[in-house]
């Protein structure tokens, strides 16, 4: 006799018919029937060591498999330290699928012990909310997988009830169907196509919903086509490759590139935004062009509620079918005749030099030289991001995978798993500030269960580089960013991997030559002066 379903079940089969292949977690006895029925479908559990670490190994996977990105957490405790990540999910448009388990509510009513408002409090941070119910399981997970992926993709959070996790579930509706790619049409489209035409300095920032629509072929096309040089934010670096003689580089929170970015944007005649979101970018990005005075047109996922930037003309739709409705018949022309953009190009390489003796730009330009094309790359928060945005090339999208949005510490460590994990034949490397290494350094054993041979490089320089350079900046006292140089290498080995200290650029080449063969991760102590960061971001 065959066991009938149970509701965990179903909504497990459906996350794997969405494409899912790992989630991670740590598992309470709350969850122990749904990390069950994860495995029964095929969906691999990965123990991690704080349910934040597991929610970025879930990203990397997504980053790599297209898929929803999973995470599972036990009742209260375990919920709560997904907070992070969950956020970060919402602002770096993750989609990903917060199963969480909770006590039934018959019980909650005079059961107090670890029971709290799930959905009150992830409320804020989804896109949307469900409790797991028997006779809904389908239409549940159908509806949340559904809204992660939809423009703008972003986490889901499904309540998972004990008693409902087990129950034998109902039939449901089947899933929905996706909806048709939109072009634009008529007046708006005409215009568009006028506006484009005229211009002479034209200019495209490019954004991630390019990644969704999966429209980086047809955007390359489309610039080269009209001779269109191209800014990208942190995220889209790579939707064409960095090495296009029509590639500014990536942009978001640098005010050494803003320094010559902002005016030749400002000195464009047409402002093509593409997938553009300007929640990556810092403030310096409001309202950067001047629509009454540029011509201005935003090609997006959604309507612009963020009021960062105004257009001329906003488009809302896919960016693939855009473009091609607004070439269509169109001949390209030359534009910046002056050679404004080869000026520009060098202007930027001269701002980010990749030949100083020590320090961190020696560490990104040793590391780029000694790892082959194809490696991937996560970044952690600080100043060593910035610099590595601009100093990092990427020759393919999620290249360089970052928290460009919510920028939250942590993140580089359990990214570069979940991407090694998804992906063993290419190499990861990680670059973490000591700071943020030093809050995920208990997931170094993970990596080693997990048998992920990444590189993690450490810049280490005892302090929170980039906020005590804010701190000087403002001309205040040094307090609560400095703390002891720890050795970094020495943990890397106690958890079972190999560790370097490097203090020159011969000792950083022999280490990653040496981690490029082990089949243990390695991690790179880079140690850096104090201040080293002065003028460089």
């Amino acid at each position: 006799m065959t066991t009938p379903a149970r509701a965990a079940d179903i909504l497990a089969q459906r996350l794997y018919e969405a494409g899912c292949r790992h989630a991670f977690g740590m598992p309470g006895g709350e969850v122990l029937t749904l990390v069950d029925a994860l495995e029964r479908a095929g969906i691999t559990f990965h123990l991690a060591k704080h349910e934040n670490a597991a929610g970025f190994m879930a990203e990397g996977v997504h980053h790599v498999d297209g898929a929803p990105a999973i995470l599972v957490a036990t009742v209260g405790p375990g919920a709560m330290n997904g907070v992070n990540v969950v956020a970060n999910a919402l602002q770096d448009r993750v989609p990903l699928m917060v199963l969480t388990g909770c006590v039934d509510a018959d019980e909650a009513l005079s059961y107090t012990h670890q029971v709290l408002d799930h959905a009150a409090v992830f409320a804020p941070l989804t896109k949307g909310r469900f409790r797991l119910t028997p006779g809904g399981a389908g239409t549940i997970a159908d509806k949340a997988v559904s809204l992660a992926m939809a423009p703008r993709q972003g986490p889901v959070h499904i309540d998972v009830p004990i008693s409902v996790a087990d129950a034998p579930a109902q039939p449901s509706v089947r899933r929905l169907k996706p909806a048709s790619v939109t072009a634009p049409a008529g007046a708006d489209l005409a215009r568009a196509q006028a506006w484009l035409a005229e211009a002479q300095r034209p200019v495209a920032i490019l954004g991630l919903d390019i990644l969704r629509d999966r429209s980086a072929c047809v955007v390359q096309a489309f610039l080269e086509h009209f001779g269109i040089p191209f800014v990208t934010t942190y995220k889209a670096k790579g939707v064409v490759d960095e090495s296009h003689a029509l590639c500014l580089g990536g942009a978001g929170l640098s005010p050494l590139a803003d320094r010559h970015l902002l005016p030749f944007i400002q000195g464009a005649d047409l402002v093509l935004c593409i997938g553009y979101d300007p929640i990556e970018m810092r403030t310096g990005w409001r309202e950067v062009w001047d629509p009454d005075r540029q011509r201005v047109i935003d090609i997006a996922a959604v309507p612009n509620d963020h009021y960062m930037h105004q257009a001329g003309l906003n488009i809302v739709a896919d960016t693939g079918a855009a473009l091609e409705a607004l070439a269509q018949g169109a001949r390209g022309g030359q534009t910046w005749t002056g050679g404004e953009v080869a000026v520009l190009k060098s202007a930027l390489a001269a701002a980010f030099p990749a030949d100083e003796d020590w320090g961190p730009s020696a560490v990104i330009a040793e590391t780029r030289a000694a790892l082959p094309q194809g490696t991937r790359a996560t970044a952690d928060s600080g100043a060593h991001r910035i610099l590595l945005s601009q100093m990092w090339p990427c020759e393919a999208p999620k290249a360089l995978v970052q928290s460009s949005a919510l920028c939250t510490m942590g993140c580089a460590v359990p990214l570069a798993i979940g991407l090694k994990l998804a992906d063993p034949a290419r190499p990861v490397v990680s670059f973490s500030g000591d700071a943020g290494f030093l809050m995920v350094a208990g997931e170094l054993a993970t990596a080693l269960e997990l048998g992920t041979p990444v590189i993690f490089v450490v810049f280490v320089d005892a302090s929170l580089a980039l906020i005590e350079l804010k701190q000087r900046q403002r001309q205040m006292t040094n307090r609560g960013v400095d703390f002891d140089r720890h050795d970094y290498a020495a943990m890397g080995r106690a958890f079972g991997g190999h560790g370097h200290r490097v203090t020159n650029r011969a000792e950083l080449r022999a280490a990653l030559e040496a981690a490029q063969s082990e089949d243990r991760f390695t991690v790179i102590a880079a140690e850096i002066d104090r201040e080293a960061y002065d003028g460089r971001i």
